[in-house]
């Protein structure tokens, strides 16, 4: 499988011949293999040109770009080589249909509240205190299937995580990681930090993988389709945050590989320095890498292909083959 590339520095990225490279500002260079790579996701202030765009549309290697916060701000998306009208028409269908849109949306919040619900699992049978907020989440899930609208079906995934991050401090156990509340954009304290951090990237690598299908990320279907430029991506991340963004955050406080002296205050809120960054994306890569026992496949996976699976699976359901059924992790 393809890699993703990660740029931190701030630089140049260039074509040469028949690859591109990275000239930072001291002047060094990387050589980037084309050929491996599928995505990057840049942080630093990089300078590209119309010669580099083009190379990159040819080779199909999307550009993420992050501010300086981590934040996702915007996605160079070359010339889709597999969108069909006729896939087109059957999200845009399912999106007009009220009762579609609706099942699809809750399924989206289904498969985030049992993924949250695994991971509460998981730490209450490693003697970790949460008890009480799995209960008030599972209590709250039975508003899931009764929501009538979507605004309902929104404010009742928002409860749920709610009560989900005030597990986060029983979880972890680390002072210095305290919740105190979600805060983003900007994010106030170090865990919120985290959060948005991963979070931005997952949206990222989803989007990647919709990219090579022939589903359109500009139709969601629990995140509106107006005029932001992606939705279902958002959507499809909802799934998959708490086994992937959030088992990464308890890895490196529980390892200690993040400490407080990887962040820094700017700008009224809290952001993670280079270092910090460049730990988190690898442990995120290392988890995108894991393989697990796929029950349906019969085969071992990655999670990064797991993303790919769910897109097909959506695809199968918008084109009338099978009921979708969100993807929930087993331990």
């Amino acid at each position: 499988m393809k890699k993703t590339l990660y740029i931190f520095s701030n630089g140049q990225l260039r074509r040469k011949d028949d690859t591109i490279f990275f000239v930072n500002e001291e002047g060094d260079q990387k050589y980037i293999p084309v050929e491996d790579t599928s995505e990057l996701m840049v942080f630093g202030e990089v300078d590209i040109n119309k010669r580099f765009l083009e190379f990159c549309t040819q080779k199909e290697i999307i550009i993420h770009y992050f501010n300086n916060y981590g934040y996702y701000s915007g996605t160079f998306y070359p010339r889709e080589h597999y969108n069909s009208g006729y896939m087109i028409l059957k999200q845009a269908e399912a999106y007009l249909n009220e009762e579609r849109r609706l099942l699809l949306a809750r399924q989206f919040v289904n498969g985030a509240f049992l993924n949250i619900r695994q991971v509460l699992k998981y730490y209450a049978n490693r003697g970790k205190e949460v008890g009480p907020r799995l209960t008030e989440i599972e209590k709250l899930s039975e508003g899931i299937g009764a929501a009538g609208t979507i605004p309902e079906l929104m404010a009742f995934e928002g409860n749920i995580r709610e009560h989900y991050y005030k597990a986060f401090d029983a979880i972890h156990g680390h002072p210095e990681f305290v919740f105190e509340g979600r805060s983003k954009r900007p994010p106030k304290n170090a865990m919120n930090t985290l959060i948005s951090f991963g979070n931005s990237i997952v949206y990222s690598t989803v989007l990647s993988e919709i990219y090579k299908t022939h589903l359109d990320p500009r139709i969601g279907y629990l995140h509106t389709t107006n005029f932001r430029r992606f939705s279902l991506n958002l959507d499809v991340a909802e799934i998959f945050k708490p086994i992937l963004v959030d088992r990464v955050i308890f890895t490196l406080i529980g390892k200690k590989m993040i400490k407080k002296s990887d962040f820094k205050k700017e700008s009224g809120g809290l952001m993670l320095k280079e270092n910090g960054r460049r730990v988190f994306v690898e442990e995120l890569e290392n988890r995108l890498k894991t393989t697990i026992n796929h029950r349906d496949i019969g085969t071992p996976v990655s999670y990064r292909r797991l993303l790919r699976l769910e897109l097909y699976k959506l695809e199968k359901y918008l084109m009338g083959e099978k009921d979708y059924e969100p993807f929930v992790s087993q331990w």
